[in-house]
């Protein structure tokens, strides 16, 4: 087993671009992978954009169908017909509930099996959005409940956590 794997959940777009190769810089081409998730987003065009790149960096990626959380849950991200809207003070409504929960979760189960133990996400806890699953306190809960539920020693890096 080798401890020095990780997986990086990778949606294409630039943050999560960011970390893929930061990734790479770290652990090299061979021990990292990227995970993509469908869920229905309005911004599909990044999964087109995640798959060029990964392909591009010579890295195997795996792209999981949870297009389920459209019978669960109904937010702008995921409604190419609702009106985008971020009130004041509040939570913008493209916030999809339990999404980074789920795909750490899926991250997590997807890593073990292939004898990772980093988990690399780009979350921001200072991106404009506000969404409470992108702060700090939040991965690092989650880092201690997958190490506890799957009995394997996870690491989650956040290298965007504090960037502006």
């Amino acid at each position: 087993m080798n401890p020095q794997k990780a997986v990086v959940v990778f949606s294409g777009g630039q943050d999560s671009t960011t970390c893929l190769i930061q990734a790479i810089r770290r652990y090299g081409n061979d021990n990292v992978e990227a995970i993509t998730f469908r869920y229905g987003q309005r911004h599909a065009i990044e999964l087109e954009r995640a798959r060029w790149i990964a392909q591009d960096l010579g890295v195997r990626q795996t792209v999981l169908d949870l297009s389920l959380m459209q019978q669960i849950t109904h937010n702008a991200l995921m409604d190419e017909t609702a009106e985008i809207q971020a009130p004041a003070g509040g939570v913008p409504n493209t916030f999809v509930d339990g999404r980074n929960a789920l795909f750490l979760l899926y991250a997590a189960i997807y890593a073990k099996s292939r004898h990772a133990r980093h988990l690399i996400t780009g979350v921001c806890e200072t991106d404009f959005s506000g969404y409470p699953d992108c702060r700090d306190i939040f991965i690092k809960s989650m880092n201690v409940t997958l190490n506890l539920a799957m009995d394997y020693d996870f690491q989650i890096h956040t290298p965007l956590m504090y960037l502006t």
